[in-house]
């Protein structure tokens, strides 16, 4: 295989993506035709923002790896073997009688996919598609059922002695609290392996611990207990302490169970010659599943771990009305809602994976799409060409889907957010508004995939308190309470105001009032008694047109009501 060319790579910049690469090749080796880089989720609930991470951060790495011209694959497990927990709120309690199956054989309440584990795993698909992340997929329920793994099955069971001195040397007397499904089922598994029979609380004999854990034949949990196991033969036999059923299993003909945690993903490393895997950061903390996972690779089958990264938390913020709805787990679906997909690439991507960092949806959004504009703007600048910009190239573009979809036109999502609050959400009437207020595009669909996400913010994520509600008619008590200042102020503005209104001309004619009204010119520098003015004057044009004391900038929102409207709010009565 053809290595990149590092020489040639020694003035571009480099970032987190490009060690990560450097690593994975490294691991492949000289020879290999074919790197793997691999995640893994188990779709147990919503696949979070949080788990999100785990994707993207293979997905870049393999992007940056076939950019070199390498053959690479995305491989992604679904976890969908491993057991149903719990309950969640809001799910009906009949399907407690399912907890122990396989997530892949629960029902789906809400019966709108064939299973639990689907039900979760298309709206991640569909956000994925949408930001342009393709990856081979592995259903572990059918690797499983196939019989896929029987042969690393077999090897398991017969070192079961040496995996128990492995788990031994960091097992603590102290539970640690697990923070992902994984590390739950790891913590689950990690328990002594005994080779002689121990007996269990009711007296009994039990294989109390055994790397392997059947489903029950008769109810389909795994609340098993292995009562032996015949080395000779492979057969397993269990007994179910939910249904009683007593049975019996071969391991080289039949696929009934799974191997633990801390063996299964060892395992799947050599089957499947992984070269690079994320994980949590607790993944990597000492005897957690991959410090575990290294040695058993090593040991039991006789490969190697992949290079590791370890990624952080990530939370959210600004996005109470959805937590409350979702459980408190937003999802990738839920942030392209108000997201363009590049800028939600870009905020796993412009990071180390190590940094937590939250996904704000409250008026941090505002500031987010400028900040993503701006570095657009200096992105187009090869003069300018550094991390950022790097950032930007890998958030913007695949090599499978080419160029992510952006506006034709770019407008700030300010800009489109005031407009869609103040119009109430008519594309057509925000497309006019825009072109008014300067933006000139041939349709709304040159402002979109933006301008959908700014009318989606503004209903459903601004909170009804902070938004702007245009009066229907005059307040007609104030109006007959002015000062004679204001009554001279707003005399001036509807003196001036043309019928058809340009954005600059009446941003100078509203800036411009109070200094006519104190005999300067409107291009006149402000005195400080003018500033004041302004600010009593902006103020009643508030109270006036929307009933609080601000709102959206007063020249797009005189635009976006138009003057026949601003002018039957702001007249006095006669």
């Amino acid at each position: 295989m053809a290595r990149g060319d590092r020489a040639s790579r020694q003035q571009v910049p480099t970032d987190w993506v490009t060690r990560a690469a450097d690593d994975a090749i490294r691991h492949a080796g000289p020879d290999a035709t074919l790197i793997t880089c691999a995640s893994g989720a188990s779709p147990s609930g919503p696949i979070h923002l949080g788990n999100l991470r785990e994707f993207l951060t293979v997905h870049f790495v393999a992007e940056e790896i076939r950019r070199r011209g390498l053959a690479v694959r995305h491989l992604h497990s679904w976890d969908d073997y491993d057991r149903f927990r719990k309950v969640p709120a809001g799910v009906d309690e009949s399907w407690n009688e399912h907890i122990g199956r396989p997530l892949s054989a629960v029902p789906d309440p809400w019966d709108c996919h064939e299973s639990w584990s689907e039900h979760f795993k298309a709206p991640l698909r569909a956000a994925l598609t949408e930001m342009g992340v393709e990856m081979e997929e592995v259903s572990q329920t059918e690797a499983y059922r196939a019989g896929s793994y029987r042969d690393q099955i077999l090897t398991a069971v017969e070192r079961r002695d040496d995996i128990e001195r492995v788990l031994a040397r960091y097992r603590t007397k102290a539970a640690p609290v697990a923070e992902t499904e994984e590390e739950a089922a790891a913590l689950e598994d990690s328990v002594a392996l005994d080779d002689e029979p121990a007996p269990d609380a009711a007296g009994g004999s039990a294989w109390a611990r055994f790397p392997y854990k059947p489903y029950c034949r008769d109810c389909g949990r795994d609340t098993t207990t292995v009562t032996s196991y015949d080395d000779d033969t492979t057969d397993l036999a269990y007994t179910c302490q939910v249904c009683a059923f007593s049975g019996v299993t071969n391991l080289r003909t039949q696929s009934e169970g799974k191997l633990v945690w801390k063996v299964d993903w060892p395992m799947r490393w050599q089957v499947e010659g992984v070269d690079f895997e994320p994980g949590g950061v607790d993944h990597a903390s000492p005897g957690s599943s991959y410090t575990v996972g290294k040695e058993l690779v090593k040991d039991v089958y006789g490969g190697r771990a992949p290079s590791f990264v370890g990624y952080s938390f990530v939370g959210v913020a600004g996005m109470a009305k959805m937590s409350s709805s979702k459980g408190g787990v937003p999802t990738a679906e839920d942030a392209l809602k108000v997201l363009e997909a590049p800028i939600l690439r870009w905020l796993y991507v412009r990071r180390q994976p190590k940094q937590a960092f939250n996904v704000d949806f409250g008026p941090e959004v505002v500031r987010l799409y400028d900040e993503w504009d701006a570095l657009g703007r200096k992105a187009a600048d090869p003069a300018r060409h550094d991390a950022q910009t790097l950032a930007f190239e890998r958030a913007t573009a695949t090599a499978a889907a080419g160029t992510l979809p952006t506006p034709a036109v770019v407008v700030p999502f300010r800009v489109l957010s005031s407009v869609a609050d103040v119009t109430a959400g008519s594309a057509d009437l925000i497309s006019r508004t825009v072109g008014n207020v300067g933006h000139a595009h041939d349709s709304v669909d040159d402002l979109q995939p933006r301008l959908g996400k700014a009318m989606t913010w503004t209903a459903e994520f601004v909170p009804a308190e902070d938004r702007t509600t245009v009066r229907e008619s005059p307040d007609t008590a104030r109006l007959a309470a002015l000062s004679e200042d204001e009554e001279l102020w707003l005399a001036q503005l509807l003196d001036r105001m043309p019928d058809v209104l340009d954005l600059d001309e009446i941003t100078t004619l509203v800036y411009g009032v109070p200094k006519l009204a104190r005999g300067l010119g409107v291009d006149d520098a402000p005195t400080d008694q003018v500033k004041a003015d302004q600010k009593d004057f902006f103020r009643l044009l508030y109270n006036l047109l929307v009933d609080a004391d601000r709102g959206p900038r007063l020249p797009t929102l005189f635009v976006a009501l138009g003057a026949e409207k601003v002018r039957a709010l702001l007249t006095p009565p006669a």
